[in-house]
């Protein structure tokens, strides 16, 4: 078989954008923000877009409610850090010993793999890989405000060009459209092809480039993607798992075995 007997993903903990976004949840103007942009990006155009009432929403929200930092240093929250040392204690009953570990770069999902490797000391012996790869997708210009919405309000041409696109075709400024995650995903399994088959593949990664093997390995269109996305993201630690099927085609298949499961 060509593929991976096993081939296991864990998105990382709750880190300090997801904390964010609670904040910006519970903010007193976020909601009337949100109100006043769907109304009028519904209908946003040249020189009208955006109102003066969304200005003042977002240039506020964007001060109140920031990270000010990149997305790649961006760290696990302290229930971000439990809820992988919970998974590393149970995650031995889970899953197969990997042969191999790749990891993305990021420090959320470096202090993930750290907190379960703590728990589970024998994946210590695991050769690990820091994997560029499978990295979160760059959301370039829009990391410094945090927020898709502040963004468009900001940038108001590059809002006018994803309402046009769409958020699974846009590409941020400095940044990657879901569409380009997932062709880098699909050049990284391409590597589990040449260099893993028939071992045991354990991957820390992230919301979109999981979603991103998903969609490349069980053949998704854009609208399957968009949807899986909206009502069913990967959580925070949670597992998802393939099985290698040798008796599928000519030279065996990955299967979906397990998604979301949560061990916390």
């Amino acid at each position: 078989m060509k593929w991976p007997h096993t081939l296991t993903f864990i998105r990382h903990g709750e880190s300090a954008y997801n904390e964010l976004k609670e904040k910006k949840r519970i903010h007193a103007d976020y909601d009337r923000f949100c109100t006043v942009f769907d109304r009028d990006f519904a209908h946003a155009k040249d020189e009208a877009w955006p109102s003066e009432e969304l200005k003042e929403l977002a240039e506020k929200i964007w001060h109140e409610t920031t990270l000010s930092m990149s997305d790649y240093d961006t760290p696990l929250t302290r229930a971000g850090l439990l809820q992988a040392k919970k998974v590393g204690k149970k995650l031995e009953s889970s899953i197969p010993f990997p042969s191999v570990i790749y990891v993305s770069p990021y420090v959320r999902t470096r202090q993930t793999f750290e907190a379960i490797r703590g728990e589970w000391k024998e994946l210590a012996k695991v050769k690990t890989v820091y994997e560029e790869r499978i990295r979160e997708q760059e959301h370039g210009l829009a990391t410094v405000f945090n927020d898709w919405r502040v963004y468009n309000v900001k940038n108001p041409l590059q809002a006018l060009l994803y309402k046009m696109e769409g958020g699974y075709e846009y590409r941020f400024l400095n940044g990657e459209s879901k569409a380009d995650v997932r062709d880098r995903v699909r050049d990284f399994l391409g590597t589990l092809v040449r260099e893993h088959a028939e071992e045991h593949v354990l991957v820390i990664s992230h919301h979109l480039t999981i979603l991103s093997f998903r969609a490349n390995l069980e053949h998704w269109d854009r609208d399957q993607f968009i949807t899986t996305d909206k009502n069913e993201a990967p959580i925070n630690c949670g597992i998802t798992m393939y099985q290698g099927h040798p008796e599928l085609g000519k030279e065996g298949k990955l299967l979906l075995d397990i998604y979301n499961k949560k061990l916390y």
